[in-house]
């Protein structure tokens, strides 16, 4: 199969498409920077330079492709909406890639009632996130056009990816932040919950969605969960340092920004995700993300 996917040089995309190139795929890869090229060629990653505010370049794409992944960004509608027309009436997957962060809590890092969610009961967005839920639905609607549109909402994402450089959203930042501090902080108490997910286990729900996923479908990418306290205390025990902080929700906004704080470390996400285990037959093969940070976090110098 020919894929085409944008965020090629990202922590998401780039493993994803090194996957699919592993799988046998053919696989296209968006990029910004010409100076990306090397490392998507390395990977077996066809390069394409551009952005996606460049419709044309994403229609020409999504029509010579014979699926289309968007790894690049769950909030730019111009660029969905792009590839949906390049992909109109062709029965061929597209695979939108959202963030379980649209159904945070912005709780502050404490517990609060923490809600699970499933995949056939979500709930209605916060305005901060009712643009993201809006392209979601977007996607899903694209299966009345003739494309078989899937939407995967990824959790917290733990791992090492495949791009030299790439680093997933949300602990890494704990680790830079330690790493500059020589303390490890967590939002509040850290007492907030998110439901997480290896990224090879992400690389493999994305494979056999290309191959089987109903038009339509909206799955939730989790395996596990953990608080964000026992995930700062695994941090510090793997980084060898003291025991992790409280942070105060205004101090935490001045290193990592309104966004950041309030929703991808200082809310819950609690959700489950039964859709791909039982449509499509994925097995997540790790499930502990405290194991993973005590064994494996440090593997490399820039851990992912």
């Amino acid at each position: 199969m020919n894929v085409f996917i944008t965020g090629a040089g990202g922590f998401i995309g780039g493993s994803i498409a090194a996957g699919l190139v592993r799988a046998g795929h053919r696989v296209t890869g968006l990029v910004r920077q010409p100076e990306q090229a090397a490392e998507l060629e390395r990977l077996g990653i066809v390069p394409v330079i551009g952005t996606l505010d460049e419709r044309d370049l994403l229609i020409a794409q999504a029509r010579a492709a014979d699926a289309v992944i968007n790894a690049a960004s769950s909030d730019h509608r111009g660029a969905v909406e792009a590839l949906i027309d390049g992909l109109a009436g062709s029965n061929k997957p597209f695979l939108h890639t959202s963030g379980s962060s649209i159904v945070g809590d912005a709780s502050g890092g404490e517990a609060g009632a923490a809600p699970i969610y499933h995949e056939d009961a979500l709930p209605e967005p916060t305005e901060d996130k009712a643009a993201r839920v809006a392209i979601d639905r977007l996607v899903l609607s694209a299966a009345q056009r003739g494309i078989r549109s899937a939407v995967l909402c990824n959790t917290l994402i733990y791992g090492h990816g495949a791009v030299k450089g790439s680093a997933s959203v949300q602990l890494p930042r704990l680790v830079r932040q330690a790493q500059k501090s020589g303390i490890v902080r967590h939002v509040g108490s850290g007492g907030n919950i998110w439901s997480n997910v290896h990224i090879d286990d992400v690389v493999e729900l994305y494979r056999l969605a290309l191959e089987k996923t109903p038009a339509g479908t909206f799955y939730f990418v989790e395996s596990g969960e953990a608080s964000f306290k026992d995930m700062s205390h695994a941090i510090a025990q793997a980084m060898r340092l003291g025991e992790p902080q409280d942070w105060p929700l205004e101090e935490a906004k001045n290193e990592w920004g309104y966004e950041m704080t309030s929703y991808g470390l200082g809310s819950n996400s609690r959700v489950r995700g039964t859709r791909a285990r039982e449509l499509l037959g994925w097995k997540p093969q790790r499930t502990s993300v405290l194991d993973w940070i005590r064994h494996d976090l440090m593997r490399t110098a820039s851990p992912v």
